[in-house]
């Protein structure tokens, strides 16, 4: 859990629509992702966050059809691990919304790649099991 950051009404409304299978697939897109992250990061503690995500992102891909075959774990980690950081170093959000307004460089889905290098990011080993980056660590805090 981030001391001092919220989420909005809008927020939990948001991931609940996600975790019952309401939200439009064209709707989640890369800031959706980050705005889920923001969420269960605001509830608790990153390793609780990065499985919520993990669980929710499967029932998802289950829920569409598409199988487990489209979720990355080694992405949705370092994502996880990102935004923990940068809600670490920004002063308290109420909301998403103002969190990613305070931190634009996290709507950059290619944002990885200066911390992985495309071989690592988008190996298989990478998608079925999280691997540290070969660049540049990601920051704890």
């Amino acid at each position: 859990m981030t001391e001092g950051h919220t989420a909005s009404p809008e927020d939990l409304a948001f991931a609940r629509s996600l975790e019952t299978y309401e939200l439009a697939p064209e709707a989640f897109d890369h800031a959706a992702h980050v705005r889920l992250a923001y969420v269960y990061l605001c509830e608790s503690p990153v390793d609780s966050a990065a499985e919520r995500m993990k669980d929710s992102l499967l029932g998802y891909l289950d829920h569409l059809g598409v199988g487990h075959g489209k979720y990355h774990e080694t992405i949705t980690r370092a994502w996880i691990m990102a935004v923990s950081h940068f809600m670490n170093e920004c002063s308290r959000c109420q909301s998403a919304a103002d969190f990613m307004s305070r931190n634009p460089s996290l709507l950059n889905s290619r944002i990885m790649l200066t911390h992985y290098s495309a071989h690592v990011l988008f190996s298989a080993k990478a998608r079925q099991e999280f691997v540290h980056p070969d660049i540049s660590p990601i920051p704890k805090h």
